[in-house]
């Protein structure tokens, strides 16, 4: 078989197909030229998703004719001239085979100038110019697609549904409108209007246009530096979050990106205050020198690689940690209409215990000086109990520390149902759940506790012994040093079997096959063992056993140590699963439900 050069036409339709995935990669490629050209303002007008047709409209630098013409060669481009400039790209577009890869597998149209005479109008198929021509002097560039792979109908049998073609070029917009706030982008489907921006500079009012009014009054500006790099968006609180990660937006000098080390970097930093298998809405712009980000290393240039990836992801953490530290995180509960009266089933199964009294119990009235009592930490309205109550018993370990509380001080007026505990205090009403509050009490303490150095070892009198696979057994005999470090030391006893004779003594009693394992499978996933993860996860385990469960009825000493106690956690808002711990209705709530105020 004999080697021979492909025809540019061939050529054209195999980078097509690397670049040119489906209607929203063309909508991708033409917006980043509009946005590399200065454009303050680009309208994306499609029929039938993209499929039909595709114009994209800026009002950017436009092009001579000379450079028209030359801009559908293959790498023809005006951003990279040296081979330093891969190493400083500053530009979103820059091999110069995107316009070569879409007319190879469409219909195109491109109309352009500069705006000071008539401008350029060419058509082209399959990549060939058919026709040359003049065009009005409007400075910028308008691009119109037809009849997308219509010389490559495999490619079309490939495509979703209308909907599901629009959502990706929708989405893509959102990404590049939150990247550039400054530019007014509008998107038009079958003569429609679905989506516009005000391109005022105004990123959050981008996030309201995208997410709607709620999703941004829920949002917290961020901001931070170092010598290397410069962060600043907006973070949701940890009550609104969505079951995917496709609502972390990372945008790079201007570029939107996927990273994992980033976004995982964003959810390590939410920790426990977000829900198992639950993700934070973000919006984070990073900019930093060209030199230390690698765009070059796929096709779509979606996906970078950083020089100093550890640098970025201990600020990334440290920046959401310190906004959330700082911010209330109890949600509000907004009275949008009446309840319904109670009818007799609720009143049977709605119970106040307070001391011991009889259900229909009076709720205490509030004393004179309550309003200078919740501002006064050191006051409480009872004598604790002499007898150890429930949430002593197994928790007498626990000694609130002395951090600055993020919740007010809370005073219990009952409890409902053996689960919720019912507080006051001059800001509103209050339900807080017990188990997860003695939750994070005590995961708060496990967490310490677990983090004393690693090499305190307690011996085992009877080995642990362990059975592995054969792939197992490959990684752990490659890994011995760092399960030694860890604490952990494996011994061979017979066949694809292991003896644990020693291991750290925070080891819990009962836990300790489930942790070891955990370790090895780190290892072979990883290379490496994180002590603090598994740590993490253990004072998790632990604090959800110990806890009080729900339909425990609890006495008022009990109801005051716990929420006392909870006051003084680091993050008293959610359970270490993430559930919330608890939430309030505001005097202005409960006075609106009934009809006090309008």
């Amino acid at each position: 078989m004999k080697i021979r050069q492909l025809p540019d036409i061939l050529a054209n339709k195999i980078a097509a197909g690397e670049v040119v995935e489906r209607p929203a990669s063309v909508v991708k490629e033409l917006l980043e030229n509009s946005i590399d050209a200065n454009s303050t303002s680009i309208k994306v007008e499609l029929v039938e998703a993209g499929l039909t047709q595709i114009k994209v409209t800026d009002n950017g630098e436009g092009m001579s004719y000379e450079d028209c013409k030359r801009s559908f060669l293959r790498h023809a481009t005006s951003k990279i001239h040296y081979d330093a400039d891969l190493f400083h790209i500053q530009s979103l577009g820059f091999r110069g085979e995107a316009l070569a890869s879409i007319a190879a597998v469409s219909k195109l149209i491109i109309k352009t100038s500069v705006g000071d005479e008539a401008g350029t109008k060419l058509y082209l198929e399959a990549g060939s110019i058919i026709e040359e021509g003049k065009s009005q002097a409007r400075q910028g560039t308008e691009i119109t697609v037809n009849e997308l792979f219509y010389n490559t109908p495999a490619r079309l049998k490939y495509m979703k549904t209308i909907h599901t073609e629009l959502s990706h070029i929708t989405d893509l917009i959102n990404r590049y409108a939150l990247a550039h706030p400054h530019i007014r982008f509008e998107i038009v489907h079958n003569d429609k209007q679905i989506f516009m921006t005000p391109g005022n500079d105004n990123r959050l009012q981008v996030i309201r246009q995208i997410y709607g009014m709620q999703i941004a009054q829920s949002m917290l500006p961020i901001e931070g530096s170092s010598l290397d790099f410069d962060i600043e968006g907006f973070i949701a609180k940890p009550n609104y979050t969505r079951a995917n990660r496709n609502f972390m937006t990372i945008i790079v000098n201007g570029r939107y990106i996927k990273n994992y080390a980033l976004s995982h970097a964003i959810i390590r930093a939410y920790d426990t205050l977000l829900m198992i298998n639950r993700f934070p809405i973000v919006v984070l712009s990073i900019t930093l020198d060209p030199i230390l980000v690698d765009v070059n290393v796929h096709p779509t240039k979606l996906e970078v690689r950083f020089s100093k990836e550890k640098e970025l992801v201990s600020l990334i953490d440290k920046i959401i940690k310190d906004t959330l530290k700082q911010t209330n995180l109890i949600p509000n509960v907004e009275v949008k209409q009446p309840a319904p009266p109670i009818n007799k089933l609720v009143q049977d199964t709605f119970a106040f215990t307070m001391n011991e009294q009889p259900v229909d119990q009076d709720v205490p009235p509030l004393p004179e000086d309550y309003a200078e009592q919740v501002n006064d930490p050191t006051v409480t309205q009872s004598e604790p109990d002499q007898t150890q109550s429930v949430v002593e018993q197994d928790i007498a370990i626990e000694q609130p520390p002395v951090n600055e509380p993020r919740v007010p001080p809370l005073y219990p007026i009952g409890q409902f149902r053996g689960t919720y505990i019912l507080a006051q205090n001059e800001l509103g009403f209050y339900m807080v759940d017990q188990h997860a509050a003695q939750e994070r009490i005590k995961y708060e303490y496990y967490k310490v506790k677990l983090g004393q150095p690693q090499q305190d070892i307690q011996h085992l009198l009877l080995p642990l012994t362990f059975e592995f696979t054969t792939n197992e057994i490959l990684f752990i005999e490659q890994h011995m040093d760092n399960l030694k470090e860890a604490g952990l030391f494996l011994e061979p006893f017979g066949d694809k079997t292991y003896a644990v004779r020693a291991h750290p003594s925070w080891f819990p009693h009962g836990e300790e096959e489930v942790i070891i394992r955990d370790i090895v499978e780190q290892i072979i996933q990883h290379g490496v063992i994180d002590v603090e993860k598994i740590r993490e996860e253990v004072a998790i385990l632990m604090s959800c056993k110990r806890s009080i469960k729900a339909n425990h009825y609890l006495t008022e000493a009990d109801m005051s140590r716990l929420l006392e106690d909870l006051r003084h956690t680091n993050d008293p808002f959610t359970c270490p699963h993430g559930r919330p711990v608890i939430i309030q209705w505001t005097n202005y709530d409960i006075e609106k439900l009934f009809k006090r105020i309008q």
